[in-house]
């Protein structure tokens, strides 16, 4: 389900230079920087590096002995 939320034009356009880089649409690049920050505030004690190496682990496939379904 989505639903429409009013954002600041900054943050949008800040949001679309990153997205363009990264290869996301803009509302996905948006959620990436709130997963971020979520587990940020969760984990203080993580660097961003590790952070981030999470984030593209959970979006990897599955391989080998570790895979499931």
């Amino acid at each position: 389900m989505s639903i429409n939320v009013k954002l600041s034009e900054t943050l949008v356009d800040q949001a679309r230079r990153y997205a363009v880089i990264e290869h996301r649409s803009v509302p996905k690049q948006i959620e990436y920087w709130s997963q971020i920050g979520k587990i940020a505030e969760e984990n203080p004690d993580l660097p961003f590096s590790m952070i981030r190496d999470i984030l593209v682990a959970d979006q990897e496939e599955a391989v080998g002995e570790y895979q499931f379904g």
